[in-house]
C-alpha cells in the first residue's frame, strides 16, 4: 500500500517561506505523479500542486502559482513543496499523495491512490 509521510510544517508569519517534504513507501518512483493537497479548518481538502514523477511536468492551482514550487527527488522517492509569500488564509494541514496518472493533466486530484499520510500543519500568522 502506498504510504506517504509529510514533514516540514511550522508556525510562520505572513510573507515567510517554508519547504515541505513528503516521502513515499510502497510505490515505484517512476510510475505515478505526485500531488500536494491542503485542508484548511472547515473547508474541503484541495489539490494545489502536482508533479509528473518521470517527466517533471507540473500543475499549480491558480491561488499558489508563482509562489509555490513542487519538485521531486526520484532517488529518494520524495517530493517537496517550496512555499513563498505565505498568507494567513493558507493555514492548513498539508498532505501529499500519489496520483494514478503519469502526468498532472485533467482533474488529477481525483486520482489519488493509497492512504492519506498524517499531514503536516502549517500555521501562518498575520
Amino acid at each position: 500500500q502506498v504510504q506517504p509521510v509529510e514533514s516540514g510544517g511550522d508556525r510562520v508569519q505572513a510573507g515567510s517561506s517554508l519547504t515541505l517534504s513528503c516521502t513515499f513507501s510502497g510505490i515505484d518512483a517512476a510510475d505515478f505523479a505526485r500531488g500536494w493537497f491542503r485542508q484548511a479548518p472547515g473547508k474541503e481538502r484541495e489539490g494545489i500542486a502536482c508533479i509528473a514523477f518521470h517527466s517533471g511536468n507540473t500543475y499549480y492551482q491558480e491561488s499558489v502559482e508563482g509562489r509555490f514550487t513542487i519538485s521531486r527527488d526520484n532517488a529518494k522517492n520524495t517530493i517537496y513543496l517550496q512555499m513563498n509569500s505565505l498568507k494567513p488564509e493558507e493555514t492548513a494541514m498539508y498532505y501529499c499523495a500519489a496520483i494514478t496518472r503519469l502526468d498532472c493533466s485533467g482533474s488529477w486530484w481525483n486520482y489519488r491512490v493509497g492512504a492519506w499520510g498524517p499531514g503536516t500543519q502549517v500555521n501562518v500568522s498575520s
